[in-house]
């Protein structure tokens, strides 16, 4: 068995990993790399290390764009396999996906329209709308801890991985030259107690480990802090007649926050203001998390299904979907709360939010998921002064508040509990991380949990296992 390392590899985006077993090809993720536009971005997302045609199966931890982002283009360019997943992932990747190919084709229009040569070095998108049903029939679908052989040589089962509705750690069992091998990825590892999900789940016994280290050397706030961190904001913009602009992912990130306001709202901790989601893939999104209630933990469970209250949505509450509506919140008077996509401000309707509230000083830029180096959500993160948007420049003047309560992502102690559960770990490979996270990581795993062979592989690296 060998592993070669594509995408996500000392770096937070573009997820693919290649398991070679009898000369077979198998892909972990087709992710998307996922950041600020740039030719060097652009050439790895276009780049074959192998031809998608020699890839017998792909394997999908979840639905996140920068693990998924790239089926499309693979299936248009020879994949002929099949792509295996939870429900729930296979039924976000319909909606996902979908968005993701006609944001490439409104970019490129756009770049077109406009005459911008930055933008048009990119060259044509790389698949549309038309590339996703080709896509989308060659998903199969299992529940958790459902195995499944894929042929002779390999077993794939999914379980839990906390992470967003339908994410999992994926089981590889691999026979080959008479010898039975477990590998584990974990994708995406999700914490203990968010709202909505299930914890991640724990597994006993492994060979090999691909673990992700986005928070390799941080700890989180605590996750009670996301309720009266969203209090807090909410009641200090009201009190001074502002708006709340939160970039948030479509999946996962709105549903959480939704949910936190919904219940903030029923206990009367913060007043009684309009809340719109302009986001047309939240709404598709927010639908497919009601199609999922085995996915929810059993807080969320209950309620949904006992009191028959439907924990995503309530009075106050508006999904917007036309242009113009979108248009329309830039005028609108009085506190609101709009949530809406991209997460990192780099896509999508935020930006006119932003663009159109930042020089406000009553106005609160609530930061509540990972910045990617480069974007725009970092650049307020990081307190810039000054910011360009549209290829407009904005002074800063809307108060920037990070909340680091929401992370989705295991951080340092959720990482070394999880792995100190799996034993007989001979080697871990460290993914999905900037070099800062991953090196005080690995050095903890040596130290804390014994483990002597942990690497942070480099992209077009292999190991033989």
């Amino acid at each position: 068995m060998k592993l070669t390392f594509w995408g996500a590899a000392q770096e937070v985006t573009g997820s693919k990993h290649v398991v070679t077993v009898g000369g077979t090809n198998y892909l972990l993720d087709c992710g998307l790399g996922q950041g600020h536009k740039s030719p060097e971005l652009e050439r790895k997302n276009r780049e074959f290390l192998i031809p998608p045609n020699q890839i017998k199966e792909i394997i999908v931890s979840h639905a996140h764009i920068d693990h998924t982002g790239l089926l499309p283009y693979f299936v248009k360019n020879g994949f002929a396999g099949e792509i295996h997943a939870t429900a729930a992932t296979r039924d976000l990747c319909s909606a996902m996906l979908m968005d993701s190919a006609h944001i490439q084709e409104l970019d490129f229009t756009y770049a077109g329209r406009h005459d911008i040569e930055e933008e048009k070095q990119f060259g044509e998108p790389l698949y549309t709308v038309n590339d996703i049903p080709a896509t989308m029939d060659r998903f199969v679908s299992y529940n958790y801890r459902h195995p499944h052989h894929i042929d002779d040589q390999v077993t794939v089962d999914f379980f839990d991985a906390g992470h967003v509705l339908g994410s999992a750690i994926v089981s590889l069992y691999v026979h080959e030259n008479g010898t039975n091998r477990q590998l584990l990825f974990t994708g995406d590892l999700g914490r203990k107690n968010l709202p909505i999900l299930r914890d991640p789940t724990y597994i006993d016994k492994a060979d090999y480990v691909i673990i992700e280290s986005t928070y390799g050397n941080r700890r989180h706030d605590p996750v009670p802090n996301m309720m009266t961190d969203v209090e807090k904001a909410v009641n200090d913009a009201f009190a001074r007649q502002g708006k709340i602009i939160i970039p948030a992912f479509s999946l996962e990130r709105t549903q959480e926050v939704i949910y936190l306001l919904h219940t903030l709202r029923d206990q009367n901790r913060i007043p009684d203001i309009p809340i719109f989601v302009d986001s047309p893939l939240s709404m598709n999104i927010t639908q497919v998390f009601k199609m999922h209630p085995e996915s929810y933990d059993q807080e969320t469970f209950l309620t949904f299904l006992q009191h028959q209250d439907n924990p995503f949505g309530f009075g106050r509450l508006k999904f917007v979907t036309s242009t113009d509506e979108s248009k329309g919140l830039n005028g609108r008077e009085g506190t609101c709360i709009i949530i809406s996509s991209s997460g990192m401000c780099e896509a999508g309707r935020i930006r006119h939010h932003i663009a159109n509230n930042i020089e406000d000083p009553r106005n609160i830029i609530l930061i509540i998921g990972y910045q990617a180096e480069g974007t725009l959500g970092r650049h307020l993160v990081e307190k810039a002064q000054r910011v360009r948007i549209f290829r407009v420049e904005h002074e800063v003047k809307a108060e920037v508040r990070v909340l680091n309560s929401f992370s989705a992502h295991a951080d340092k102690d959720d990482i070394l509990e999880w792995l100190s559960h799996v034993q007989g770990v001979k080697k871990v490979f460290l993914v999905h991380g900037e070099p800062s996270q991953m090196e005080p990581l690995k050095a903890s795993i040596e130290k804390e949990l014994g483990i002597a062979d942990v690497y942070m592989p480099m992209r077009g690296e292999s190991f033989e296992l």
